[in-house]
């Protein structure tokens, strides 16, 4: 060991490169994206089925072996690996503190142990979810899929009634973090006014106890919380009754932030429009009622999937896993509110 490894707790040198953290990783992709930074080294301990760096490979079952390392692992990614997926292989190693998520939201890794900290890819994902956000928002309002089904009858139909348009329409938005502030960029460029609601009031943010005072002042609400049990059927009937009339609402978020029952009766009866990323159940069973619902778009749980998304989430994870490595609890730890 040399002068320069002893100074550094925990760490060894290998091909003259000094160890701080060997962070469990589960596909090759994953792997290279941490070999890459100085000080980090990849275990490679391939785990579950399709991944988000890796969306064509095969499911897989619990490893069999993990391969010998040194110093002792002490992160582990999860690359859409539930915890009932982590778990055996934590338990395995007890020296693992993180996990750090290649994806925003958490709500797959319910049932992790307060000892361990969880990192997400805050950051990564944002830009490209805000992005269907707006582009269910515009759809819905300007009722693009009336459009596309007329063209698929070779039809020249013009609407009945003038469409909705965001150009003064006020937004509301149940969220107020990263995702929240790239959405707003894109709705102020289209015209239209926003107010963000977080847990607690700030500066320029108000508090979720103002819902009430402030649904029924807006057109539009999009929900871009964390599914958590406090934000389960957050929009609940009350919720949904409170919207003014011809009001639309987007949720690219969680589908139980909102009461599925009570959208669809609202949807049914014609008195409000949805777009919606995420659904409670999802996938949505073919039979559902909410597909033949009038007024609501359904996309598939697409919102960060974009061509990059893999490499952007891994720049953060890595980031993420550097800072920790150095001594730091990662930016992006997520508070344990999230988590259950």
């Amino acid at each position: 060991m040399t002068a320069n490894a002893a100074a550094t707790p925990n760490a060894v040198v290998t091909s003259s490169v000094v160890v701080t953290l060997n962070v469990v990783v589960p596909a090759s992709r994953v792997a290279d994206a941490v070999r890459a930074v100085p000080g980090l080294a990849a275990v490679l301990v391939e785990s579950g089925g399709a991944t988000l760096t890796e969306p064509g490979r095969a499911p897989g079952g619990l490893p069999t072996a993990i391969p010998w390392h040194d110093p002792p692992a002490r992160a582990i990614v999860s690359d859409n690996q539930t915890w009932a997926e982590l778990e055996p292989i934590v338990d395995r190693l007890p020296s693992i503190e993180l996990i750090q998520t290649l994806s925003a939201g958490v709500d797959f890794l319910r049932g992790v142990p307060e000892r361990l900290i969880v990192s997400n890819a805050r950051g990564a994902h944002g830009a490209a979810t805000a992005e269907l956000a707006m582009a269910l928002l515009l759809a819905v309002r300007r009722e693009v899929p009336r459009l596309v089904r007329a063209q698929d009858r070779r039809e020249w139909t013009p609407l009945g009634e003038l469409a909705a348009s965001l150009v003064g329409e006020r937004v509301l938005v149940l969220g107020a973090g990263d995702l929240a502030s790239e959405f707003a960029a894109r709705a102020l460029a289209f015209g239209a006014s926003v107010t963000l609601v977080g847990r607690t009031a700030r500066e320029g943010v108000h508090g979720v106890d103002e819902l009430a005072q402030l649904i029924p002042l807006h057109g539009a609400v999009v929900v871009l919380v964390s599914a958590n049990s406090k934000t389960r059927h957050l929009v609940d009937a009350d919720f949904l009754r409170t919207m003014p009339d011809g009001a639309t609402l987007i949720n690219v978020a969680r589908g139980p932030v909102v009461d599925t029952d009570a959208l669809l009766a609202e949807l049914t009866g014609g008195r409000l429009t949805a777009g919606l990323d995420v659904t409670d159940p999802e996938p949505l069973p073919a039979e559902h009622p909410l597909w033949r619902a009038p007024g609501v778009l359904i996309s598939p749980h697409v919102g960060g999937a974009t061509r990059g998304v893999g490499e952007r989430a891994m720049a953060v994870a890595v980031a993420q896993l550097a800072q920790f490595a150095s001594g730091r609890v990662p930016d992006n730890a997520v508070p344990r509110a999230d988590l259950v």
